[in-house]
């Protein structure tokens, strides 16, 4: 044989050979680390597992979770430990599991107010459907619209009427800039036409301090925001945003019965890992979310917060982040709002 061919001979042998050992090589590796996270799996959680909270200690979204964690802790045996980093749109929460391992003890609450920073915040450091695995939706939560007790409105149509008729002459109070409400605040001025002005407020209470002061006619929060003047009778809500009618108020319609067939806006929690949570371990924690969820007493407890408990699959959870990122940046665009730094 031509000695230059058969040194290309022999080359191409080792060649083959490499290859094929590589091929064997990183089939063990493939093979060892799925028999690996199926052991984590197996014994997860066996250590505490943390969970960031966007808000501050005592506000509805924390107390819910803390019902959630309660409840886990009873289900996994293992302590499930609420830590609040309220701040930053989010950020600082979701900085507390992208510098952890995806292990799935160390996660995040996320929900549409992430989905509103992706939009909102320039410097935001983190996507937030690439750089999380997203498990389990938690609580989805309606706005509600709320008059004064003597509001001469006495439902939503006229309202609506009104504002059309008498351009500038309203104004709807709605906590920060950015937050879910007064970006609702927005969507329903886009969606009706009515010209109103809308007034910022730092909290729920100086909003509803507001409207029984008569400084805005209307304000938009959430059903725990309004409970005491509910209970009170000292506002009165004309419609609420969910695709239903809330059970604790079962007498009020929804914008879609009051005319508005486009107004449909319910909040929502999740919970997320930095991404590259081990499928099993993904499948196990979600697993454990949502039979920790059904429980009739989380459910009931988180009822009368105006909260609907219920959990859901890893791709549906994304899939609705997904859908609110897109919705939630047209109303920004054509509402003109300045991202801020």
């Amino acid at each position: 044989m031509n000695p230059f061919r058969r040194a290309r001979t022999l080359r191409a042998c080792k060649a083959s050979k490499l290859t094929a050992f590589a091929a064997i090589s990183i089939a063990l590796f493939v093979g060892l680390t799925a028999q690996a996270s199926a052991q984590d799996a197996q014994s997860y959680p066996n250590k505490p597992v943390r969970i960031f909270v966007p808000y501050g200690a005592g506000g509805v979204g924390d107390l819910t979770m803390r019902l959630l964690a309660q409840k886990l802790s009873e289900n996994a045996g293992q302590q499930f430990v609420i830590e609040n980093r309220p701040g930053a749109g989010g950020a600082l929460s979701a900085r507390g599991a992208l510098s952890a391992e995806p292990d799935g003890y160390s996660l995040a609450v996320t929900g549409n107010g992430q989905a509103i920073s992706m939009t909102l915040f320039k410097a935001r450091t983190y996507d937030v459907l690439s750089d999380f695995t997203q498990v389990s939706i938690t609580a989805t939560f309606e706005m509600l619209l709320a008059v004064k007790n003597d509001s001469p409105f006495k439902n939503l149509q006229d309202l609506v009427e009104f504002a059309r008729k008498n351009p500038g002459k309203l104004t709807l109070g709605a906590i920060n800039p950015g937050s879910t409400q007064n970006l609702s605040a927005y969507l329903f001025k886009q969606l009706t036409g009515a010209d109103v002005t809308i007034v910022p407020f730092k909290t729920t209470p100086e909003v509803v301090t507001a409207i029984l002061r008569g400084d805005v006619q209307m304000g938009f929060d959430f059903y725990a925001g309004f409970q005491g003047p509910i209970s009170d009778k000292q506002v009165r809500i004309l419609a609420t945003s969910g695709e239903k009618r809330n059970p604790l108020l079962k007498d009020v319609p929804t914008a879609v019965e009051s005319g508005l067939p486009e107004y449909v806006v319910t909040s929502w929690n999740g919970l997320a890992s930095r991404a590259g949570m081990p499928e099993p371990i993904l499948r196990k924690l979600n697993k454990l979310i949502v039979t920790s969820l059904e429980d009739p007493v989380l459910q009931e407890k988180a009822l009368k917060l105006g909260m609907d408990a219920r959990g859901s699959t890893p791709e549906e959870m994304r899939d609705r982040m997904a859908r609110d990122i897109v919705r939630w940046r047209g109303v920004i665009e054509k509402a003109n709002l300045a991202a801020t730094e």
